[in-house]
């Protein structure tokens, strides 16, 4: 195996990093994060999945692939069907349910850890209530793995009182990781402000959210405390009470967004605060923005979402360029929002994609569309402020007239003298590359793949 290293910088914990020999293979759980089939990136070159490695690998726990897996102990997982589902998940501050087939040797496999991170993590958090762990058969039980949209085998999901998550659990497949994943969820994701001065200390590199409360057992900071849970991974949030917020509360209670640079203006939430899903759904506009960065970290997630990609190539210091995008897919394409992504990725850590397509980081900015079975380049950035340009663009894609004209030249209906030529020598467009990204059949049971296009 070759010597193997994160993008990332600093590294994935866990990443295998060896050049010894595989004189054997068998089934064995790799103590690293979630991963995919060798994806050689240049120096991005990345591996990361549980898959059929050699026994010299220092650091991997063998595990034979057999039914009827246990560990000794109190494993305390609760079975859901549809009798109880709904109960267990809303009283549950915290669950991780573990979506699973029998017949699935990655299942299989994952059952004796689940079960020992289980009891670790109940002797931490004696509580029943206040973490649960769960499982679901999905071939006894169907309908919830419909509910869920379960595509592949095993899934790890998180809930918070009764309320799914949008990241499930990709870590390692580990009984410390998993019952560490489960620790973090019990860390209070509001950060409490003892003065106003620290209002000058607040990282704007981030997207931050701060509550102004009289009191912190009132229902308004009750309703801030779990909109702050579910959103702990896309916002920082802090909070200020009694008279170090007084200055902040002349009409009450109140939550301001800070925006991203310094010179940005505050924006006030106006609405009820006890009202959880008129507050959620302010906070996420705020949290999630509408272009997305793509990393190694996160790019299985997206491409699990099942939608192509817009994506921004660019450096990581031209905050212009990527500004000029963020602006156009707001004017031109937020009624697109359901059937592409809007992403951006730095040029340097995706260079590989770059070279798919004939580009350098030299180039950048780019812009391109990943269908998941092809990648179409934007003409000229220049053209990006063009009106209707950036928009006909994802229609093209959408309706095949990008996939056709690169199969067979442009459409007869815009055609012109000369370019009868051009169809006789048209070539196919370069494949996907954040294809390889996607959840890989090495670490899971894939139950369908539709990226075709139109």
């Amino acid at each position: 195996m070759s010597n193997l290293q994160s993008p990332i910088s600093g590294g994935l914990p866990g990443s295998l990093k060896t050049n010894e020999p595989a004189p054997s293979t068998e089934c064995i759980l790799t103590n690293e994060p979630p991963g995919r089939e060798p994806i050689t990136w240049e120096s991005n070159a990345i591996r990361r999945d549980y898959s059929c490695q050699s026994h010299s690998h220092r650091g991997q726990f063998v595990m034979p692939m057999v039914m009827g897996l246990s560990t000794p102990g109190q494993a305390e997982i609760i079975s859901l069907d549809s009798s109880n589902i709904d109960d267990v998940l809303n009283n549950a501050g915290v669950a991780l349910v573990n979506f699973y087939a029998d017949w699935c040797r990655f299942s299989q496999m994952l059952h004796p850890i689940f079960e020992e991170a289980s009891n670790i993590v109940r002797e931490e958090f004696p509580d029943t209530k206040q973490v649960v762990f769960a499982r679901v058969d999905c071939d006894q039980h169907s309908d919830i793995a419909q509910r869920y949209r379960i595509t592949k085998y095993p899934t790890l999901k998180l809930f918070r009182n009764g309320m799914m998550m949008k990241r499930e659990y990709r870590g390692q497949r580990s009984v410390t990781a998993i019952a560490d994943f489960i620790r973090q969820q019990q860390v209070d994701p509001v950060k409490e402000m003892h003065s106003m001065e620290e209002l000058n200390t607040i990282d704007r590199s981030k997207r931050n959210i701060i509550g102004y409360f009289e009191q912190k057992g009132s229902d308004n900071y009750h309703t801030y405390e779990k909109v702050a849970n579910i959103l702990r991974d896309d916002c920082t949030f802090s909070a200020a009470f009694g008279a170090v917020s007084a200055s902040e509360r002349f009409n009450g209670d109140s939550v301001i967004y800070k925006p991203l640079g310094e010179s940005v203006p505050d924006l006030a939430y106006l609405g009820s605060l006890t009202n959880f899903d008129l507050t959620y759904a302010w906070a996420q506009d705020k949290c999630v923005p509408l272009v997305r960065e793509i990393t190694f970290e996160n790019g299985e997630e997206l491409t699990e979402e099942g939608l192509p990609f817009l994506i921004l190539f660019h450096l990581k210091e031209d905050s212009e360029s990527l500004e000029k995008f963020q602006s156009e897919v707001t004017r031109q394409l937020i009624t697109e929002k359901g059937s592409i992504n809007f992403l951006h990725a730095d040029c340097d850590k995706f260079r590989h994609p770059l070279l798919h397509i004939q580009k350098t980081p030299a180039d950048c900015p780019v812009i391109a569309i990943d269908s998941f079975r092809h990648m179409y380049v934007f003409p000229d950035f220049k053209d990006l402020a063009i009106p209707g340009k950036l928009k006909q663009f994802v229609l093209d894609l959408h309706s095949g007239k990008l996939h056709r004209e690169f199969h067979h030249g442009p459409d007869p209906t815009d055609s012109t003298p000369g370019q009868e030529a051009e169809k006789e020598v048209a070539s196919n467009p370069p494949e996907s590359s954040f294809q390889k990204l996607a959840p890989s059949e090495t670490r899971y049971t894939i139950l369908r793949r539709d990226r075709d296009e139109l």
